[in-house]
């Protein structure tokens, strides 16, 4: 079934709405507006985002801006070693006075939820976090309650040559939509950030509203999608699979979530289709976490983002011959 399509008044509204939401964001986090455009992306796809950089870099400042401009219920885990899954999901706890168990609902039940170093969790913790962000739902003591909607994660980690950090299981990493790689600012960036808190820390105004987010994650579903596309995010897919320095390449699922992705992002930009050229922004984000290099190639300091990049450069987003 083809999606109907999405009036021009909506497209410029939303183009519009969302351009707000992206300024929004860089009056307190400087750098790239791809950083904003890429969170902003994930949850109109009904993603989730990974943030790695080395401390300092305004990962979690830039989680809560965007946050702020959402209008929506946020909350923030500091992951530690000692956390408990019961600190995530919550727990039920007795009531003296009516003699009942009540849920005493954690963290994890709010639109926005901050996962603050989650490498910094062993695996048993970080696994609370995986039904919820596959199933928008938590499992608590057998009774399966549902989480808000909208409902998005965003999770900063450190390096994982840093003391004190654990790897983050394969699974895990898979249910994230997106990974942004933060590193230093440019000194001009810098001196910016200097300037701008200096001067008194900004605080981003709210754009949107928890029910505009709803209708305009109903509106991606609408952006259509030329087979030509899906042909190319499939041969994408395909060149990552028979690398030979690759262990494992990109599964189905991450073909799905580049279409997703690249369906929210040409919603951003105001169109109702998806370009060749929105595929080609969103590839590195979307698959370069997911793919596993082989032993050697790990040794020899292969980074995977360099094999999607490869990828693009040698993959045509049109077969020869047409």
């Amino acid at each position: 079934m083809t999606p109907q399509t999405i009036e021009p008044d909506t497209l410029a509204s939303v183009a519009q709405t969302s351009a707000g939401v992206m300024a929004e964001v860089q009056r307190v986090y400087v750098g790239s507006q791809q950083v904003p455009e890429l969170l902003l992306t994930s949850l109109l796809a009904r993603g989730h985002v990974l943030l790695e950089g080395v401390p300092g870099v305004a990962k979690t400042t830039l989680c809560k801006a965007f946050a702020a401009t959402l209008g929506a219920r946020f909350a923030r885990i500091q992951f530690t070693p000692d956390l408990l899954p019961a600190d995530i999901t919550g727990t039920y706890v007795l009531s003296p006075k009516e003699g009942t168990f009540d849920l005493r609902e954690g963290p994890i039940f709010a639109n926005v939820v901050l996962g603050d170093e989650i490498n910094r969790a062993p695996a048993k913790t970080q696994s609370a976090l995986l039904e919820a962000m596959q199933e928008q739902q938590v499992t608590i003591e057998g009774d399966t309650r549902p989480l808000p909607s909208p409902f998005i994660v965003l999770a900063t980690q450190n390096p994982v040559e840093q003391a004190g950090t654990y790897p983050l299981p394969e699974a895990q990493i898979d249910r994230f939509l997106v990974r942004l790689m933060i590193g230093y600012p440019s000194q001009r960036d810098e001196r910016g950030i200097l300037r701008r808190f200096t001067d008194g820390s900004p605080r981003p105004q709210q754009v949107l509203a928890p029910e505009q987010i709803l209708t305009m994650q109903h509106l991606v579903d609408r952006v259509h999608v030329e087979d030509a596309i899906l042909d190319y995010v499939v041969r994408l897919s395909a060149f990552t699979r028979e690398h030979a320095r690759l262990f494992l390449g990109a599964s189905p699922r991450a073909s799905l979530a580049l279409v997703r992705a690249a369906r929210a992002r040409a919603l951003i930009a105001g169109r109702g289709y998806v370009l060749p050229d929105d595929v080609k922004r969103l590839a590195v984000p979307v698959l370069a976490h997911r793919l596993v290099l082989t032993p050697e190639a790990e040794m020899e300091g292969t980074q995977t983002q360099a094999i999607v990049e490869q990828a693009l450069r040698e993959v045509p987003h049109r077969p020869e011959g047409r």
